[in-house]
């Protein structure tokens, strides 16, 4: 089994005590992916869809980093502030997988870091 850390400046680095991303053989667990903009180290702010939309900006450039992309994400799993929130999510999330999308959870968090609307995590196949 190799084990490799997964970093890149093209998207937020980790606000705690974990990676990025970690790449076990051709799998890939990327850590949750929250809409700070990568160059400024800021908060985006803006509606659910704004946001949603630097989140998995963020996800394809940690994919990336790790040798793959989002056509090969297996699994999401979406924390939202607010359910409420839910269809306005869904609508961008369906521009960055419009065909054979992940299998996917989603659920209300009662806090998330950083006091963000949304934040997406992915588990991921390394590229053939």
């Amino acid at each position: 089994m190799s084990r490799t850390v997964v970093s890149t400046p093209n998207a937020p680095q980790a606000i705690g005590p974990y990676s990025q991303a970690i790449a076990i053989d051709n799998l890939i667990f990327c850590s949750g992916q929250i809409p700070i903009d990568p160059a400024t180290g800021e908060v985006v702010s803006g509606d659910v869809g704004v946001v949603t939309r630097q989140v998995l900006n963020n996800l394809k450039a940690l994919l990336e980093a790790a040798g793959s992309s989002l056509d090969h994400v297996v699994k999401t799993m979406v924390f939202l502030a607010d359910m409420n929130d839910f269809a306005a999510m869904n609508a961008v999330y369906s521009e960055f997988f419009p065909s054979n999308p992940p299998a996917r959870s989603a659920v209300q968090a009662a806090a998330l870091p950083k006091g963000v609307r949304v934040e997406i995590e992915a588990i991921a196949l390394r590229k053939a």
